[in-house]
């Protein structure tokens, strides 16, 4: 059994998308980043990396390379997840808070678990996300930006599985 924990924070800007979870929230500001500076994918790709002890988001895909110029979160998620599977572990569960003032971000929980879920190949019920506010504390209090933590749980996979 392994763990590890991840944690992303990035600035709201106009004239950019919000991307949370894979998911495209309508809002008037997005997070600014190389990729599409997704904090809760993120933070999921560290926990991630973390527990398999492969290292951290910005080794494996540094924002200095092009490549990664405006790339969907969820690819780099599903490069993770099969670098994660060739170490021979698998996802027992994942715990997930995002941190913003706003938007309101509840309606959208279950489509991001879903594209998680999917990506990992792993059920719904493996995945948890929660959201809150800093009550108005902090940059992220005052809507300058967006911050996720996460924690995941990883098993040997066994020849039996």
């Amino acid at each position: 059994m392994r763990v590890g924990s991840g944690y992303d924070v990035h600035r709201l800007v106009p004239d950019r998308r919000l991307v949370l979870g894979g998911i495209v929230i309508p809002f008037n500001k997005g997070l600014l980043g190389h990729s599409d500076a997704d904090v809760l994918i993120h933070a999921v790709i560290d926990a991630l990396l973390g527990a398999a002890a492969l290292g951290d988001i910005g080794y494996h895909f540094p924002d200095t390379d092009p490549e990664y110029k405006d790339i969907s979160s969820l690819k780099l998620l599903s490069l993770t997840c099969r670098m994660v599977l060739k170490q021979k572990y698998m996802v027992t569960n994942i715990d997930c808070t995002v941190l913003a003032q706003a938007p309101k971000l509840g309606p959208y929980r279950n489509a991001m678990i879903q594209e998680i879920a999917e990506i990992l190949n792993i059920h719904e019920n493996q995945i948890n996300i929660k959201f809150t506010t800093t009550e108005g504390l902090g940059e992220i209090g005052k809507g300058e930006g967006i911050g996720a933590m996460c924690v995941v749980l990883l098993n040997e996979i066994s020849e039996s599985d």
